[in-house]
Parts: C-alpha cells; sequence; structure tokens
C-alpha cells in the first residue's frame, strides 16, 4: 500500500515497541521478509498477528501520520458535502476538520498524492492527511447517505409542488424524460438498495390518509423504516410502475411487474405488485436473489432422525416427498436444497414454480402462466412427456394437481413438493379433503416434512439469562415427550445435549441485547425447526383407514419423530433462538 523509502521505524518495530507482537514474531516477519521479499506489511496482514485498528495505527505512526477514529465529536459533518459522496467512497476518503485554511482528510492512504492533489483543486484547501481504517470511512459516509435522503424528499417534494413530475396529456402517460433525473429517482434507488444490503425479502409502500409508511421485512418480521409525506407517493409508485412496465395511469385494478437491479455484485429479480385502497396504490416489492440459496440439510438445520429420513427418501427412485408449512417458512428453500442434492448427469431433473426463486443449475425449472394456460396442472401432464426421472411441483393446490402428482408417484417418478398444513400428520387427511384416493396415497407418499423458521439470536451481543419458573415447567414438560428409545434413534450430539440440560435444576437461556449489526432486535439470521414423518407401514395402514392427524401423529412420535415444537425448544436450550420465537411461528 506504501511506496516509500524512509529511514523510520518499519511497523514491525513500532507494534513490538507497543508490545503487540513478540519478538518471535518480530523475527519471523523480517525473515520472509528477507527470504521471499514480500513488503513487511503484506506479511503482517496476511499473518494476523494483529487487529486492523492495530495495524493501521502502527503503520501512521511508522510514517509519521496521525490515527483519525473518526468519531461523532470529531467529524464536522458540514464539511462532508466538500467532497461528493461517490468521490469520497471511490477514493477512500473523509474531511472531518478545518483550522484555516488546513483540511484534515482522514485516508486510508495518505500517501496517495494523486488523491491529495484532487481534494485540494475540488476544495480549494490544503489537505492534512490523517491515516484511518476503511471500516471507519465506510461507516461515516453510510451515515451521511442516510442523511442524504432526507434532501432528496426535500428535493422532491419541492419537484411536486412545481408539479414536474405529471401525466402527460396527449398520452397518458409519465413520460421517462420527465422522470429519469428526478429526486424521485434517486429515492426508490435509495429504498432498493437499502432493501438488498439489509437482506429484506420485501418492501411494502403503504399509503394512509397523512403519510405513507414504508416497511421492510428482514427475517420474516417487518419493520417500520420511515415514513414519507403522502405527496410524494403517487410520484414513487409511478417511477415504480415504470421500471416494472406496468400501465402506470390504471390505478383501479391490481397489477403485476418485474424489473432487476444489481448492488454491487449481487443481481436481484423484484416482482411488483400494486393493490388499489381507499388512500391509493399499496406496492409490495419480493427480491428474488438471482443466484438464489440452496443449502445441505445440515445448514438448514436438520438433523439426527430427521436428517437421516429425508436423506433416504429423496434416495429413492420414484415416490413423494411432501414439505408442509405456512407461506414463508422456507419450503422452497428445503426443496432446492433437495434438487441441488440430487442434481447430477444422469437424471432429468423439471420444476413447476410460480415464481421460479431460486434458480438450480442444470435443472429445467418452468414458471406458470395461467393467463397463457400454463397451470399446475397442464404442466404436469406436459412433463410426463418429457422423459423426466425427477419432477418438483411448486406447490399442490388443488384435487387436479394433487391426483396428476400422485399418478406420476406411481409410474416411476421421484415427485417433491409443497403444501399448506401446520403439521406432517395434517398432509395425508388434506390431500385427502382435495380427492386423493387413500390407497394411492399409502403406497406413493414416502416421507412429509413440516416447518417453520425462527430468528436466531444474534451472537454478538447474546447473554444468558434465568428464565422464569413457569417457563422452565414449560420446557421440561415438552422436553420430556422425547423418550430414551427416541433418543436411541437420533443419534446427534447436540440433541442429547440439549435434552439433558431440560432435566438439570437451574436453566439458562440466551436472548440478544440489541447491537448494530442486528439492528437492536437482538436478532440476526434465521434456522430452521422441523418434523419429519417417515410413512410406515403402520401410518400406510392409519391412512387407508382414513385415521385423523393426531392419530397419525402419536404413531411417528412412537416411532422416533421428535415434534415441530420439541425441536424449536431444543433449539432453545441450545441457546440459538428464543422461546418467543418458537411460540411465534410453532402455536
Amino acid at each position: 500500500m506504501f511506496k516509500v523509502d524512509t529511514n523510520t521505524r518499519g511497523i514491525e518495530e513500532v507494534l513490538y515497541d507497543k508490545k503487540l507482537i513478540t519478538s518471535d514474531q518480530l523475527s519471523a516477519i523480517k525473515f520472509e521478509h528477507v527470504n521471499t521479499g514480500k513488503s513487511i506489511e503484506s506479511i503482517i496482514k496476511e499473518r494476523a498477528y494483529v487487529s486492523n485498528d492495530d495495524f493501521v495505527k502502527a503503520l501512521g505512526e511508522a510514517y509519521g501520520f496521525d490515527y483519525a477514529p473518526l468519531s461523532e465529536e470529531q467529524v464536522d459533518s458540514n464539511l462532508l458535502d466538500l467532497i461528493p459522496l461517490s468521490s469520497a467512497k471511490k477514493y477512500n476518503v473523509v474531511p472531518f476538520n478545518l483550522n484555516g485554511n488546513n483540511l484534515a482528510v482522514a485516508m486510508v492512504d495518505p500517501l496517495d498524492l494523486q488523491t491529495i492533489e484532487f481534494i485540494e483543486r475540488k476544495t480549494g484547501y490544503k489537505v492534512v492527511p490523517f491515516i484511518t481504517t476503511e471500516k471507519n470511512i465506510e461507516r461515516i459516509l453510510e451515515e451521511q447517505k442516510g442523511k442524504a435522503i432526507g434532501e432528496e424528499i426535500s428535493a422532491a417534494m419541492e419537484e411536486i409542488s412545481q408539479t414536474t413530475l405529471k401525466l402527460d396529456e396527449t398520452s397518458g402517460e409519465l413520460t421517462d424524460a420527465t422522470i429519469r433525473d428526478a429526486p424521485i429517482a434517486r429515492i426508490v434507488g435509495m429504498i432498493l438498495e437499502t432493501a438488498v444490503k439489509t437482506g429484506a425479502s420485501d418492501v411494502h409502500l403503504e399509503p394512509g390518509e397523512d403519510v405513507s409508511r414504508l416497511r421492510y421485512r428482514v427475517d420474516g418480521i417487518l419493520e417500520e423504516k420511515r415514513k414519507l409525506p403522502k405527496e410524494m407517493h403517487d410520484s414513487i409508485v409511478a417511477r415504480i410502475k415504470i421500471l416494472g412496465k406496468m400501465k402506470i395511469d390504471e390505478k383501479r385494478l391490481p397489477l403485476d411487474g418485474r424489473f432487476k437491479v444489481q448492488v454491487g455484485n449481487t443481481s436481484t429479480d423484484l416482482r411488483i405488485s400494486t393493490l388499489p385502497t381507499i388512500y391509493g396504490e399499496k406496492v409490495v416489492i419480493r427480491l428474488l436473489k438471482e443466484e438464489g440459496a440452496a443449502f445441505s440439510f445440515k445448514d438448514l438445520g436438520l438433523r439426527g432422525l430427521s436428517l437421516k429420513r429425508l436423506e433416504e427418501a429423496i434416495l429413492k427412485p420414484n415416490g413423494m416427498v411432501l414439505v408442509t408449512g405456512p407461506t414463508g417458512s422456507g419450503k422452497t428453500v428445503t426443496l432446492a436444497s433437495a434438487l441441488s442434492k440430487l442434481n447430477t448427469i444422469r437424471v432429468n431433473i423439471v420444476t413447476l414454480e410460480d415464481p421460479v426463486e431460486i434458480r438450480v443449475p442444470g435443472v429445467n425449472q418452468v414458471q406458470i402462466n395461467p393467463q397463457a394456460g400454463l397451470t399446475f396442472a397442464t404442466g404436469l401432464r406436459a412433463f410426463l412427456r418429457q422423459d423426466p426421472n425427477i419432477i418438483m411441483v411448486g406447490e399442490v393446490r388443488d384435487g387436479e394437481t394433487a391426483e396428476l402428482a400422485i399418478h406420476a408417484a406411481l409410474t416411476g417418478h421421484l415427485v417433491l413438493s409443497t403444501l399448506h398444513t401446520n403439521s406432517a400428520s395434517g398432509a395425508l387427511p388434506r390431500l385427502l379433503d382435495m380427492g386423493a384416493e387413500n390407497f394411492l396415497l399409502a403406497s406413493t407418499v414416502n416421507v412429509v416434512v413440516a416447518q417453520r423458521l425462527v430468528r436466531k439470536v444474534c451472537s454478538n451481543c447474546a447473554e444468558e439469562y434465568d428464565p422464569p419458573e413457569e417457563v422452565v415447567q414449560d420446557i421440561k414438560r415438552v422436553v420430556s415427550g422425547i423418550s430414551n428409545a427416541m433418543l436411541a434413534q437420533n443419534k446427534d450430539p447436540d440433541i442429547m445435549k440439549a435434552v439433558k440440560k431440560s432435566q438439570e435444576n437451574k436453566i439458562t437461556l440466551k436472548k440478544g441485547t440489541g447491537c448494530d449489526k442486528c439492528a437492536n432486535t437482538g436478532y440476526k439470521g434465521r434456522l430452521g425447526i422441523f418434523e419429519v414423518l417417515n410413512i410406515s407401514n403402520e401410518i400406510s395402514h392409519m391412512t387407508l383407514e382414513n385415521a385423523p392427524a393426531a392419530k397419525i401423529e402419536a404413531i411417528a412420535v412412537e416411532q422416533g419423530m421428535i415434534t415441530l415444537m420439541q425441536d424449536g425448544y431444543l433449539r432453545v436450550l441450545e441457546g440459538a433462538t428464543t422461546l418467543e420465537e418458537v411460540l411465534r411461528v410453532a402455536k
């Protein structure tokens, strides 16, 4: 990074004097430098002897530059406007103090003379360079960007009041030329960029009587980000409609559209849905990452007997594998993970989805189009003429689709699909209600998986606490249903450890206190909880007898199935999630 010769102490000697590296480490650095010709700086970075902050402070001391931590008190926010945000990001610089004609600028590379010359020309001040970390600069620039949206809103309000954004009277459409360079376009860009960066799955823009509400769904929970002036709402909706190639003059009917955005290296497919309400059009944008996310079953949260039974079921040459749960419970990810595991050059896999959310290379994925006559039922009929080995149907919605899926499983195909039921044991009665024949179901269904997604406790701010006595008793009651016979079948050390913990006199659990990394929610990321119902001979017989879900579940538990609630409580005992999360999704 720094390419100058100097007679001052080297960074390695500064670190040694500060007791941040040992004499052995100092010798190792010098030895590698002499033998390989690598720079001292790169050797220290590769060996990770010190933190990045300590490295940068020592580097500044070695080359005679003061370190700028860029704390709130140190940065004069008025000076940030001296350098455009795009230029500050490009050159990794932040102006933070002005003394007379001397402008203090924090830089990742304070010896970058070209950048210093550029800033001096741009601002008219003499630059006094300071050294800081890239992370510090990113933090300040992100804060500055957040403030910028407020200014964009003000500018947009002014333009709206001047009727710059209006319908073209001749065509009845908002022209691209009118909107392209307007602040509204930048606001929409910021809204979408923030959604991608925060990992939101949906963006909701909801008109109210006085204001519009902007909400993001992150880790399955809707969070309000800000309120926007009501006067801006129609212009923002118009901009989104133009991007989605939708009719902007049609405000009486629900509309659908789609477009793509790219943030960094992440390409995201956006599905737009509008809905007329009494206060204006409500917009929901679903974000689908193009590269998708297919994981291993263990990454999803499957383990023990549940993992073994699902892996065995998908490796059978025919039959049905059903994944159940409400919307947003991760069913599509589980099926995509199964397809990734099964995907080889020896098999022909076809899928029928609405929409195609996760793209799996090498799999023939088809999106239904009811307007054109391509439904789950018509698509399934066509699939059987495509010489498939494995068929994935996005959802069994009606009796016709159920009948065709069962027929495909009977004729030598492996069929994977989803179903909306509350539990694994409720899947078979649900299919019977749709009109499926019980004797066909008994011979085709291999396994039924029920799942939910719970938010994980943030690892950065997690702390242990003593739960109330009634909570402890509830945990003991639920986990005590896992018998020794079930534990013998579920040979998983984490399960064993959690069950043992539930039997202790004093039980401690974990919760997040809230920090910057989890947006003060106490949660970061999500984890699946599962119950896997293996269709054994006994359960097949009960299907023939049209047995209710409760009886099927009782037999499955006897045969080693850990229920959804039990799996959730085990995760609580492990400190992975909280009791509130499990009860929210499983009850």
